[in-house]
């Protein structure tokens, strides 16, 4: 099912030269793993202790991005520079979930927010990932399949994020977009194992 991690390649070929540079002043892709999660974690503490306040919830669609750019250059550097190695993979795996965790948490602190929906989300959104991962241990490969993967819900919660912040709050509506966005993945959840266990046949 496409999602928007298809658009990974093309994303890549954007940031060739950022990872160039990076790669010839030595950064590491563990550098960038470990830099990205602390700014998650920066964000998401800001949207924690500013509960529905609108400079925070404009800026997260660009700490998203940023996530997004700095997720796909690390895959870049490891994998050119032979830098890839099992603290990198568990890093990498583990960074995305706490990001997760730590940026989408807080939406259920926002007044009009149904919080249990945005907690089961997030809780939808961990097993999805731990799905993904879970097929390598049958023998198949890491799944990425949607319909909401980790940009999907990035995408998600960007949009939500910003029209909170232009001043739009929450109403019926947005309990509607997460129900949806839960019912999504689910889907995923099933989607990868579904495709792993085929790969492995």
């Amino acid at each position: 099912m496409p999602t928007i991690y298809d658009l990974k390649p093309s994303f890549q070929r954007l940031l060739r030269p950022v990872c160039d540079w990076l790669a010839r002043h030595g950064i590491t892709p563990n550098q960038l793993t470990v830099g990205t999660a602390l700014m998650s974690l920066a964000e998401g503490l800001w949207l924690t202790l500013e509960p529905g306040a609108r400079l925070p919830l404009l800026v997260l669609p660009l700490v998203l991005f940023v996530r997004m750019g700095l997720n796909a250059i690390d895959g870049m550097l490891a994998k050119e520079n032979r830098l890839q190695s099992p603290l990198g993979a568990l890093l990498n795996e583990l960074g995305d979930v706490v990001s997760d965790i730590v940026l989408y948490l807080p939406f259920a602190l926002i007044p009009g927010v149904n919080p249990v929906i945005v907690v089961l989300i997030v809780i939808a959104g961990i097993i999805a990932e731990m799905s993904g991962v879970v097929t390598v241990q049958i023998g198949a490969s890491r799944r990425y399949d949607g319909p909401l993967g980790k940009s999907d819900r990035a995408f998600l919660f960007g949009c939500i994020a910003f029209i909170f912040g232009v001043g739009i709050m929450p109403v019926v509506w947005i309990d509607v977009v997460l129900f949806v966005g839960l019912l999504l993945s689910f889907y995923t959840v099933y989607n990868r194992a579904r495709h792993g266990l085929q790969e492995n046949t």
